[in-house]
C-alpha cells in the first residue's frame, strides 16, 4: 500500500484511441484542460486499444510503461483522458504508486478553481462530493493495514461508513441550498415573463467565444480570457434590439465532450435559464478543426438537459482566423435565419447579427402602433402589462399614441376579446 500525496503538479498525461483514429484537436484540448487546471506537464503517453482493460483501462504493458515515466520523471500524479471507474481507478493508483485523476475529476478541479459566486461554489462541491462518494476507499489507505486478531478488527469499515454518513449529509444540505437558489431564479423567471421580456441564451462548446460575444452585444464587462472553461457563473443583461423588443441576454458555462454527469445534475438550476429560453445563440468556433465534433457534443448536453428542441441561430464566431473574413447570413429552406458569421473580438457582423434577432423576434411579436382614448386607461394597462411599450405621447384629448410590441399569443388573445382592435392596431412591420 501507499500514502497518497496531497498534492502534486507535476502530471504525466496518459490518452489513448479506443478503436478509432487519433485526433489531435482532442489531443490538445486535453493538454489545454490540463494546463487550465495548473498542472505542469512532463510527459504525454498515447496509445490504441479496442476496448478498455477492466482492471487497468490501459493494459498490463501499457501500466509499466507509464510507471517507469513516473519514476524517470519524478511525476506526482497521472491524469487520463478518459472516464475510469472507481475500480480502475484505485487499481491504477496501487500499480502506479501515484495518485491517478481521470476526465471528469480534471474538469471538476478546472471548475472548483473557477467558481467565483456563492451558487457556483456550492454546485461545484455538490458535483465533488457526488464524484468522490463513489471512490472513498482508495483515500483510506492507512486504514487498509488488517490483520486477523484482537484489536485489529473493524475500524477501517467504521471509518469508511462515517465519511459515507458526513458526505450524505453535506449533499442533503447543499441540494437544499440550491434548491433555495432555484426558487429564486424561478420566481426572477416568471417576473420577466409578466413583463414579456424574451430570454435568449448564449449556449456553445467552452472556449467559443461566448463572454467575448455577450460583453460586445451589452457593454459589459464579463471577464473573459482565452482559457478552457473561463467563466462559469451565469450572467443576466437586458439587450435592446435596434428594430425589436428589449431581450434578456444570458451568458452560461460552456460544454465539452464528455462533461461529467455530476457536474450536469449540479448544474441543472443554472442550466434550467438554457431551458427556459426563447431563443439559444449556438456559438462555434468557426476556426476549430473539431467545429462539427463541437457542435454534436454541445447539442448532446442540450438533449441531456432538456433543450434540444429550443429553436436556435448558429453563430459561427472567430472569422477573423479563416482565409474568408466577410460576415454574412444563412437561411433555410423557409427562409428563416439560421447561421451568423461574426468575430465577437473584431465587432465585424456584429449589425448582421442584431439584425438577425430583430427579425426573429418580429416575426413572434407584433409590432403595431394604436390611439387610446381618455377613457380607455384599462386597454393602455393591459399594454403595459402584456407587452412592451416603445413608445407613448399623450395627445390633445387626453389620451395617448403608443406604439407597442405583442406577443403572438397575447395578441390573439386581445383580439378574441374584442375584435375592433384589429382595424385600431396599426402594423408598423417594415416600417420601424
Amino acid at each position: 500500500m501507499f500514502e497518497r500525496l496531497d498534492s502534486g503538479e507535476r502530471a504525466l498525461l496518459v490518452r489513448l484511441e479506443l478503436d478509432v483514429a487519433g485526433d489531435p484537436e482532442a489531443r490538445e484540448e486535453f493538454r489545454l484542460l490540463a494546463v487550465a487546471a495548473g498542472a505542469k506537464i512532463v510527459d504525454f503517453v498515447g496509445g490504441s486499444r479496442r476496448i478498455p482493460d477492466p482492471r487497468l483501462f490501459v493494459g498490463p504493458g501499457k501500466a509499466d510503461e507509464i510507471k517507469g515515466l513516473i519514476e524517470r520523471h519524478g511525476a506526482e500524479l497521472v491524469i487520463f483522458d478518459h472516464g475510469l471507474s472507481p475500480a480502475q481507478e484505485r487499481n491504477l493508483e496501487h500499480h502506479l504508486r501515484c495518485r491517478v485523476v481521470d476526465r471528469a475529476g480534471l474538469i471538476l478541479d478546472i471548475f472548483a478553481q473557477r467558481a467565483r459566486s456563492f451558487e457556483g461554489k456550492l454546485q461545484v462541491e455538490l458535483a465533488q462530493l457526488r464524484h468522490l462518494s463513489t471512490r472513498l476507499v482508495r483515500g483510506w489507505t492507512h486504514l487498509e493495514r488488517q490483520k486477523g486478531g484482537i484489536g485489529l478488527r473493524g475500524p477501517g469499515e467504521t471509518q469508511l461508513e462515517s465519511d459515507r454518513r458526513l458526505i450524505g449529509n453535506r449533499i442533503s444540505q447543499l441540494d437544499k441550498r440550491l434548491q433555495r437558489i432555484a426558487s429564486q431564479r424561478a420566481r426572477s423567471r416568471r417576473a420577466r415573463q409578466r413583463a414579456e421580456l424574451a430570454m435568449v441564451s448564449l449556449v456553445g462548446y467552452t472556449n467559443a467565444g461566448k463572454s467575448t460575444l455577450f460583453n460586445r452585444l451589452t457593454r459589459s464587462s464579463v471577464y473573459q480570457a482565452n482559457h478552457l472553461f473561463a467563466t462559469l457563473d451565469p450572467t443576466l443583461r437586458r439587450l435592446p434590439l435596434p428594430q425589436g423588443p428589449t431581450l434578456i441576454l444570458a451568458d452560461t458555462v460552456g460544454f465539452i465532450s464528455h462533461l461529467p454527469h455530476e457536474l450536469v445534475a449540479a448544474f441543472r438550476a443554472t442550466l434550467e435559464e438554457t431551458r427556459t429560453a426563447d431563443l439559444l445563440l449556438h456559438v462555434v468556433d468557426a476556426s476549430s478543426a473539431r467545429r462539427d465534433g463541437c457542435i454534436a457534443d454541445v447539442q448532446a448536453v442540450l438533449t441531456q438537459i432538456g433543450a434540444d428542441d429550443l429553436p436556435q441561430i448558429q453563430v459561427f464566431n472567430k472569422i477573423d482566423r479563416l482565409p474568408t473574413t466577410e460576415p454574412r447570413l444563412k437561411r433555410d429552406s423557409q427562409g428563416r435565419v439560421c447561421r451568423v458569421r461574426i468575430s465577437a473580438a473584431s465587432g465585424a457582423g456584429i449589425p448582421l447579427l442584431l439584425d438577425a434577432l430583430s427579425e426573429y423576434f418580429r416575426a413572434e411579436h407584433r409590432h403595431r402602433w394604436i390611439r387610446v382614448g381618455p377613457e380607455e386607461g384599462a386597454l393602455r394597462a393591459w399594454f403595459f402589462t402584456h407587452a412592451q411599450v416603445l413608445s407613448e405621447q399623450t395627445t390633445e384629448q387626453g389620451g395617448w399614441n403608443m406604439t407597442v410590441m405583442i406577443p403572438g399569443t397575447e395578441y390573439d388573445r386581445l383580439l378574441s376579446k374584442d375584435r375592433s382592435l384589429q382595424e385600431r392596431l396599426v402594423d408598423l412591420e417594415g416600417k420601424v
